[in-house]
């Protein structure tokens, strides 16, 4: 498979929720409603995601309140010129770059998205078990 996308779901503190990992080839919205279906078990107290741009269209938007969320895009300002943080969607952004920090996950290695999954989610729980001891080193 020549490259992935890497779709997750994520709370406003970073904490992961739900992660589908596709070919890149897929769109954006195929992901996000394979993720729905994952997550929707999980979270019944869920009521409101932030996406980008890529996820965008009444059809989404319908299915995702068929599990009583609403979906809102998040889109630049028009007086943002250049690069510009959007609102909310650092949030995504920054568990990537967390991602990131495993060398692992720098570059694609893996041929089998599961394997993919499997490294994000062991990246993130190594992340997570270190924020939740919290190890003095006094």
């Amino acid at each position: 498979m020549k490259g992935r996308k890497r779709h997750v779901l994520v709370d406003t503190q970073g904490w992961l929720w739900g992660l589908e990992v596709t070919p890149a080839n897929v769109q954006d919205k195929v992901g996000a409603r394979r993720l729905a279906a994952q997550v929707a078990p999980l979270a019944p107290r869920l009521a409101h995601v932030w996406a980008d741009g890529g996820f965008g269209g009444e059809a989404l938007a319908a299915e995702y309140a068929t599990y009583g969320w609403t979906l809102e895009i998040v889109q630049p300002t028009a007086a943002a010129r250049g690069f510009a943080v959007l609102p909310k969607r650092w949030i995504v952004e920054r568990t990537f770059g967390w991602c990131v920090q495993q060398r692992r996950l720098r570059i694609d290695y893996e041929e089998r998205p599961e394997v993919a999954a499997t490294f994000v989610y062991l990246a993130l729980i190594a992340l997570m078990t270190r924020r939740l001891v919290h190890v003095s080193t006094s």
